[in-house]
């Protein structure tokens, strides 16, 4: 839902009185009606199949108005439905529509398409495959394509400043960069790598200098939306803004302009890390990969956490469990006072399922370090700081 309010303009509400609304509920399967039907129109999300973001969604799409993407009126241009590897019960989901395709190309790509072996009656043949190249990907449950968002903000006629870059990597820039960005403008960049966290590192930032940064300013939030957690803060100026990495696989950057004076803006290249972080903000909460499911194998994460000077961080671990050795030689969590290993311990090395006690920097700087090897995974720690003066 996080990911509708930042790319469209649709918008999913806490129901009051309507009498015409979205009822969500955890039953068999995943399934949703299309379009408005009017009244209390479920919507059934399986608690144990259907918690995926690209599931959900699917289904969300479906309330929307969307139909599946290979049941489009044109798509037999682009796929074929091979009939004979489905059940007789199952052809319904392969149905071809009378649709409105929004002038938008075909999109494989697409959270409302269908994977290639989709209700198939054997194992190994597939039901879709794809014109010309039948090895081309389709369908995923990641979350959104871009041409979904296109075809949302066309058909809803949304006149909005957002992208989705859904790549491992790629680089972006404000707009007409690298001459001066418009003004009064206010833009979004989601970046949602398929895999691992997103790092982001700024290889040019031109922006209208102002007290507090009341005028333009960049803003990055840790996630899909406005209300996560916020990375950088209002920020402007010329010059360096440090690296940053986020606690999952999205990352959301603001742009906003008033009227005055325009420059020439930024460029910026993203990219999808194993894990770790790097954190400017007051108090944020991270986790090894996998939490709090097992952390994953051969891992080395760091954590550079950065105050304003004249603070000190306090971090508490919340959860913790690492597979326990007498040396902690295997996988273990170590913390120093200050941005590199070269730093003071502060503590020791901990690795067992007890958490630490909280532990205190005596400087503006900490850096926090996990390494597992092959030997054994467990849940690993969820982590929290914050900053206060000294």
């Amino acid at each position: 839902m996080q990911e509708f309010e930042t790319l469209t303009c649709v918008r999913f509400i806490p129901r009051t009185t309507e009498a015409d609304y979205v009822s969500i509920l955890s039953s068999s399967g995943c399934a949703s009606y299309m379009g408005k039907l009017g009244g209390p129109q479920q919507v059934v999300l399986s608690v144990d199949t259907c918690m995926l973001r690209g599931i959900i969604q699917h289904e969300l799409s479906h309330v929307i108005g969307f139909v599946h993407e290979h049941s489009r009126s044109d798509r037999d241009n682009f796929i074929t439905i091979v009939t004979k590897n489905i059940a007789t019960g199952n052809l319904v989901n392969f149905d071809k529509y009378a649709t409105n395709n929004l002038g938008l190309e075909y999109d494989y790509g697409s959270v409302m398409h269908y994977p290639r072996n989709a209700f198939t009656t054997y194992v190994g043949q597939d039901t879709i495959v794809p014109k010309p190249d039948p090895t081309v990907s389709i369908g995923q449950r990641y979350g959104l394509s871009i041409l979904d968002v296109s075809k949302i903000n066309k058909l809803y006629n949304c006149n909005l400043c957002a992208t989705l870059l859904n790549s491992m990597s790629g680089t972006f820039t404000s707009a007409n960069y690298p001459s001066a960005y418009p003004q009064n403008s206010k833009c979004v960049w989601l970046i949602r790598t398929p895999i691992g966290q997103v790092a982001l590192q700024f290889s040019a930032f031109d922006v209208q200098y102002s007290s507090l940064c009341s005028s333009d300013y960049m803003r990055i939030y840790d996630g899909p939306s406005k209300s996560s957690p916020v990375l950088l803060d209002r920020t402007c100026g010329t010059g360096y803004v440090p690296l940053m990495v986020s606690s999952s696989n999205q990352m959301l950057v603001e742009f906003v302009t008033d009227g005055a004076t325009a420059l020439t803006g930024f460029k910026a290249v993203y990219s999808a890390v194993q894990c770790g972080g790097a954190y400017y903000s007051s108090s944020i909460t991270f986790s090894t990969p996998g939490y709090p499911t097992s952390y994953y194998s051969n891992l080395d994460c760091g954590w550079v956490i950065t105050a304003p000077t004249g603070y000190k961080i306090t971090l508490t671990m919340n959860d913790f469990a690492v597979e326990s050795e007498p040396s902690c030689a295997n996988d273990y969590l170590l913390v120093y006072d200050g941005r590199y290993t070269t730093a003071p311990i502060i503590g020791k090395k901990y690795c067992s399922s007890s958490p630490p006690p909280p532990l205190v920097s005596t400087g503006n700087i900490m850096l926090v370090l996990f390494h597992s090897n092959n030997v054994s995974e467990v849940r690993g720690f969820q982590a929290n700081y914050i900053m206060s003066l000294k």
